[in-house]
């Protein structure tokens, strides 16, 4: 939103860089016309069912993590979230956290091979999503949680059956969906945004 107010819309992301508190991200802007649609802007929400203990101080937290959107001639790649998380049963683009050290590329490569045993390559970052919100984590810690999602397009050329190689983690199973399915499917929220938005960028790479 710090561009909206500003004047200056996304034409297109272009770039994330850098690693751990370092990272930086570019993108293509233009000038704001009272014709460009307003971004998407979640508030900073509390867990509907929250009980917060008296003098209870949540620990600020943010995390960033790289996802992405992978076709193939098999469909789209999604996976399946384990009851470690928040949403267990709900579908999830393959991706996670950023390492110490390492890029969001780099991250969401390895991502995609532990959660689904494929190998891909990336095509370009699509989209970048920032949600804030109180609750508790796994470990029944009360945070003030950001979570900023750098999502980009890949594709596997040779895919093969998706494997979870990191088991007993944050994702329960892994695979091929096909592209007339994928929306009858329960995803997370910003899965959906991102595939609404994006999965048909590579399409003319592959039948349907």
């Amino acid at each position: 939103m710090l561009l909206w107010h500003r004047g200056w819309v996304v034409s297109r992301w272009l770039s994330a860089t850098g690693a751990d508190e370092e990272l930086v991200v570019t993108a293509q802007v233009r000038q704001r016309t009272a014709t460009s649609r307003t971004p998407r802007r979640r508030g900073h929400r509390q867990d509907p069912d929250l009980v917060v203990a008296p003098g209870e101080v949540p620990t600020k937290r943010q995390r960033v993590a790289a996802y992405a959107i992978v076709r193939s001639h098999r469909g789209l790649l999604g996976t399946i979230c384990s009851d470690r998380t928040a949403v267990p049963g709900r579908w999830q683009l393959p991706g996670g956290g950023l390492e110490a050290s390492e890029t969001s590329s780099q991250a969401v490569i390895r991502e995609v091979r532990e959660e689904t045993d494929q190998s891909v390559a990336l095509r370009r970052l699509v989209d970048l999503q920032s949600d804030h919100w109180v609750g508790r984590a796994p470990n029944g810690r009360l945070e003030d949680f950001q979570a900023i999602r750098i999502i980009y397009t890949a594709v596997c050329t040779a895919p093969t059956e998706p494997e979870v190689l990191d088991v007993g983690g944050t994702t329960e199973a892994s695979h091929w969906v096909s592209l007339r399915g994928w929306r009858s499917l329960p995803w997370t929220s910003s899965a959906r945004s991102a595939l609404d938005r994006h999965v048909d960028e590579l399409s003319g790479l592959f039948a349907r």
